[in-house]
């Protein structure tokens, strides 16, 4: 049986000290969860995080990483450097990155490989937009970022990865795929990974839902059948209602 694991995204939000104070609350209110716990954390955030994370159960992550090992990027990160000070996890492909920043579905494959090559491991972004979603595309497209992004992987690799499916329209807005529109979206993505990785390798990979997650659709939503917890955007900055929400269950 697959693990729920909960991820919380703060994106450009908490100062050091913040973080310091949020983890401090948190981790009381969280340390006999049942599910696996992650806080996606800013680059000034990790060291901090880390440290105050260490010997309880929340695991942290980064919210982006460069796909080369180092050289000439200024203000880039790589996947060497997250390992090295303790990383777990990192996001990759975010909407928000590919909207704003020009990340690709090429960008999304090389930063994978990157990131496991390094010990690290993905939570990886799909997601379709207002307009596709209406023009009947939506697994369409979901199906299409996810085989790019897994593209030249083995099965085993691909067991280890995280995919979030994050119906763009759906971050940040309040608005909520109904549990059965996010089930079904879940279970096309499974549907590609087994016809590309086979059957076992899509049982076994973990998909998340993301957008408008909240203490009052948690139950809901991570209940389905083929949804493995969730990517928390805006719930995950209070410690209070994150914990509810990775307590859905109780």
């Amino acid at each position: 049986m697959r693990r729920k694991v909960i991820a919380g995204n703060w994106k450009m939000n908490m100062l050091p000290n913040e973080a310091i104070d949020y983890i401090q609350a948190f981790e009381p209110l969280v340390k006999d969860a049942k599910a696996e716990v992650i806080l996606c954390v800013p680059y000034t955030d990790l060291f901090y995080a880390i440290m105050n994370a260490q010997n309880t159960n929340i695991k942290i992550g980064a919210q982006n990483v460069h796909f080369e090992e180092k050289g000439a990027y200024t203000g880039e990160v790589s996947a060497q450097m997250l390992k090295a000070i303790g990383v777990e996890y990192v996001i990759i492909g975010h909407s928000e990155r590919r909207q704003y920043f020009a990340e690709t579905d090429e960008t999304v494959n090389k930063k994978i490989k990157a990131a496991l090559a390094n010990g690290l491991k993905p939570i990886v972004c799909v997601g379709e937009t207002l307009e596709q979603r209406e023009a009947g595309k939506t697994e369409e497209i979901i199906t299409s970022q996810t085989r790019l992004a897994l593209d030249g992987l083995t099965p085993e690799e691909v067991k280890g990865i995280i995919i979030a499916y994050e119906p763009i329209w759906a971050i940040g807005t309040g608005k909520t795929a109904t549990s059965d529109d996010a089930n079904n979206s879940i279970k096309a993505i499974r549907a590609e990974i087994a016809k590309n990785y086979g059957k076992d390798t899509s049982e076994e990979i973990i998909i998340q839902y993301g957008g408008s997650v909240k203490s009052t659709n948690a139950k809901e939503l991570f209940n389905c059948s083929d949804i493995d917890g969730g990517l928390v955007g805006g719930a995950s900055l209070k410690p209070e209602e994150f914990a509810k929400i990775v307590k859905y269950d109780e």
